[in-house]
């Protein structure tokens, strides 16, 4: 039973990110074969680095398919993954998309992927309600040009809008770190979200605004999640704290999540980001179809709407969600979150959705 793993490994691929999600994918392979693997059969995974590379993706699943994959798992970067799935639909290969949350993942509605991070929309609106609740009306962004980015541009604004909330657009690729910070001065901005990759433009941007005294009290915020990793930390040290951003954990991990928690954190050395815990319920899932259905393409496309399981994070259902054109589960945890700045290591939960 073999099932391909795409993953973003080398640069400009977010490489922490690829690692985490590997390392889930991983260890939940390691379950299903030490229990015996799926009838009997131990499952065989393929793994592929897309290094942030729609085009290298699409290959991928081209040279998957051919090896005879069941399935495909994975991606972390919304376009990568919306050009993996939009080849795996004219391929009729199942795909399911582990932790891209662009809403538009295909062009049209399809019954080969299926997605379990939940949508940028919703979880996008959550991190807005989260500004409004904390006073903030003159949101700035520091955005690059890129289709998630434009996406969750136009969230923000259309979801703050009735509020009186006004979205300032800075583009990061002309500004200097210090032009931004002038740029907020100007606009008077409360707030200040990164949209920007990480650790350029991200790092430097961070760094200017910190030791900008005009800037004191502005508050700085990255939706994408760039503060999850300990890249972060280790680049900025306690600059890195005080920046909420969205995390897909429960408050609470149940006996599953505590269990793999352990194992994960023992493979990284580290801390498993949501994103580990996303990678280890893509392989459970896929799992779960397998031994119901087998290795037929087509009975696993069908089998989405019937999948009911115990993940890390809670009970995964997938259903048909308004406006998304795959199978989502709708919806894992959503809570907004930030390094304590009294210890950069330690995560607090400002908000939850």
């Amino acid at each position: 039973m073999r099932i391909g793993a795409l993953v973003p490994l080398t640069r400009p691929g977010w490489i922490e990110a690829g690692q985490h999600l590997l390392a889930g994918i991983e260890l939940a392979v390691r379950d299903i074969n030490d229990a015996g693997g799926i009838a009997g059969r131990p499952l065989e995974l393929l793994v592929r680095d897309t290094a942030a590379d729609p085009q290298r993706a699409a290959a991928a699943v081209d040279e998957l398919a051919r090896l005879g994959v069941a399935a495909l798992a994975g991606e972390y970067h919304s376009v990568v993954a919306r050009a993996a799935a939009a080849r795996a639909d004219a391929l009729g290969l199942p795909f399911l998309c582990s932790s891209a949350v662009l809403d538009a993942l295909t062009d049209r509605p399809t019954p080969w992927v299926a997605r379990l991070a939940p949508a940028q929309s919703h979880g996008w609106q959550i991190y807005a309600d989260f500004l409004l609740g904390a006073g903030h009306r003159r949101i700035a962004v520091a955005v690059e040009p890129s289709v998630y980015w434009a996406s969750g541009t136009r969230i923000l604004r259309d979801h703050v809008a009735p509020y009186g909330g006004t979205v300032i657009e800075l583009d990061a690729r002309a500004l200097a770190p210090t032009a931004v910070c002038d740029e907020l001065v100007d606009h008077r901005a409360t707030a200040l979200l990164l949209l920007v990759g990480h650790p350029e433009p991200a790092v430097p941007i961070v760094q200017a605004v910190r030791s900008d005294q005009r800037l004191t009290g502005i508050t700085l915020g990255a939706p994408a999640g760039q503060p999850e990793f300990a890249e972060w930390a280790t680049l900025l040290g306690d600059d890195g704290a005080g920046i909420p951003f969205l995390r897909y954990l429960p408050e609470r991990l149940g006996p599953l999540g505590a269990r793999v928690e352990t194992a994960l954190r023992g493979q990284l050395t580290e801390a498993p980001s949501f994103v580990a815990f996303e990678g280890y319920d893509t392989v459970a899932v896929l799992a779960e179809v397998l031994r119901s259905h087998g290795a037929d393409r087509t009975r696993t496309a069908e089998s989405w709407a019937h999948i009911a399981i115990e993940g890390t994070r809670g009970r995964i259902r997938f259903s048909r969600t308004p406006g998304i054109s795959v199978w989502q589960w709708a919806w894992p945890p959503v809570q907004v979150v930030d390094r304590d700045p009294a210890e950069p290591r330690r995560f607090r939960i400002l908000h939850s959705g």
